[in-house]
């Protein structure tokens, strides 16, 4: 298995981005288009980047100096906890108020409000653990 984040981790996590209909359709339904960084707490910028576009992930790999409109953050143990069992709503909103996910840029709580985007992230985590 790759490194977490890793430009050969993040090339398997755009195929299956893509291959999963509840993320990639989902979000294709609402012209949902974004650069999203993911990373570690501490760090100046994130390790890895996908671009989405029109639900779909154009590109990702390495972080190399992209606007973000996200930059999730969280330690490599919660991470791969997150990949094992995908947190639901409940345990996402905790993690969150307990700092254990940081959202570096992005908006989560207007996330949240919309159960169009909702969805999809929460799917993200299970999508993560077959990268």
């Amino acid at each position: 298995m790759a490194d977490l984040f890793s430009e050969e981790w993040m090339q398997s996590f755009k195929e299956q981005w893509n291959a999963e209909s509840e993320l990639s359709d989902a979000l294709a339904k609402i012209n949902f288009n974004s650069v999203i960084g993911y990373g570690f707490p501490g760090e100046d910028q994130p390790r890895g980047v996908i671009t989405i576009e029109n639900g779909k992930a154009t590109s990702a790999g390495a972080y190399a100096g992209e606007t973000l409109n996200w930059d999730l953050r969280a330690s490599a143990d919660q991470w791969n906890k997150w990949m094992a069992k995908p947190p639901g709503m409940m345990g996402l909103g905790t993690a969150f108020t307990t700092g254990k996910i940081k959202f570096a840029v992005g908006d989560y709580k207007g996330m949240l409000k919309d159960p169009r985007m909702a969805g999809p992230f929460i799917k993200s985590f299970s999508v993560m653990g077959r990268a």
